[in-house]
């Protein structure tokens, strides 16, 4: 490789509380191989925390920040401002609000350095103000709560997006996505491909691979025109399709839709909507602070009382419960962890 130019990028890491641990190490370890097989530090980080301290993960391992948040805003009016500051989170990322911080970060964009995300930490850049028109990914489990919390970002279920200087990555692997896209910004695709050689991966993830199984693979169904019908379902939750109105999406009549989720889904296609809708609101209770009247809204139920029936149902609770046995479960953790 050659090393005469010396390119280098400086990156601060932020940890959030319960920050997930994957995209974390896959992000640091990508770039110290990158080193590796450039010869030199072409990029350098540090760790850094709201106050200084230990910020525990998801999974209770302890990392150590080398700086404080107060260190951070010092750093980027002297010769030790980043590059480009990424946002490390995890789950209960909504209950992290910090004025602080999201002055930090609209600061640091506004001084041009690049600002990221790290699996569900688009939602403190959101509410830091700096994704309104921009596009941005998150994990597709967060995707429902974010969207209803941010209608002003323009967010996807990418492996990644970077818009205007902003890079936002889905968590797990992605990050690793993530940094191979900047890798080759900097030093081009022969760098790539041997950091991808000592990852053991066969291939650089476009940005807009998907974040999921295909649903042929995810629900194990062949049938092209039932893998159409739950595509339209699946793409009008707010705003439930009616029976006729997906018949003529997909040119069939309403009694073979009837028979054919019958033979492939075992069930009619009225109930697996219902089961998809609930599904999507199950993860806006555990993954949002929304009211459960905006849930029911948002999942396309006419009325809390007809929604909280439906999810009983299924559920066997109600979704006040569901809301209250997470935070009882994530409290615990928290607790285990502290002890």
């Amino acid at each position: 490789m050659n090393k005469m130019s010396h390119k280098q990028r400086s990156l601060v890491f932020f940890m959030v509380p319960q920050f997930t641990m994957l995209p974390f190490s896959a992000a640091i370890d990508t770039l110290r191989i990158a080193n590796r097989m450039l010869g030199y530090q072409a990029y350098t980080w540090r760790l850094t925390s709201v106050d200084g301290q230990k910020v525990y993960s998801s999974c209770g391992i302890g990392v150590e920040a080398n700086t404080s948040l107060a260190d951070e805003r010092r750093n980027l009016g002297g010769e030790y401002r980043p590059s480009m500051v990424l946002v490390c989170s995890g789950i209960d990322v909504e209950d992290f609000n910090n004025k602080s911080v999201s002055a930090w970060l609209r600061e640091s964009y506004n001084r041009g350095v690049a600002v990221g995300s790290l699996c569900t930490g688009a939602h403190i850049l959101a509410q830091a103000g700096l994704l309104n028109g921009k596009r941005c990914a998150i994990h597709w489990e967060n995707l429902p709560g974010f969207s209803e919390a941010f209608p002003q970002a323009e967010v996807y279920a990418d492996l990644y997006e970077v818009d205007s200087n902003l890079y936002t990555c889905a968590g797990g692997t992605a990050s690793l996505d993530m940094m191979l896209n900047l890798i080759g910004q900097d030093f081009g695709e022969t760098l790539v491909n041997r950091v991808c050689e000592q990852h053991l991966t066969d291939r650089v993830r476009s940005p807009n691979d998907r974040q999921r199984l295909p649903l042929r693979a995810r629900l194990g169904v062949q049938n092209a025109k039932v893998l159409s019908i739950i595509e339209l379902m699946e793409g009008n939750l707010s705003e439930p399709l009616s029976l006729l109105e997906i018949a003529d999406g997909v040119d069939l009549s309403r009694r073979q839709i009837e028979r054919l989720f019958r033979q492939e889904m075992g069930r009619s296609p009225a109930r697996y909507y219902l089961e998809i809708r609930l599904d999507r609101a199950r993860h806006l209770l555990v993954q949002s602070s929304m009211p459960v009247v905006e849930v029911a809204v948002a999942c396309g139920f006419v009325s809390a009382s007809h929604f909280s029936k439906c999810y009983r149902e299924l559920y066997h609770r109600s979704p006040q419960q569901e809301r209250a046995e997470r935070k009882m479960t994530m409290a615990t953790a928290r607790q285990a962890i502290a002890a």
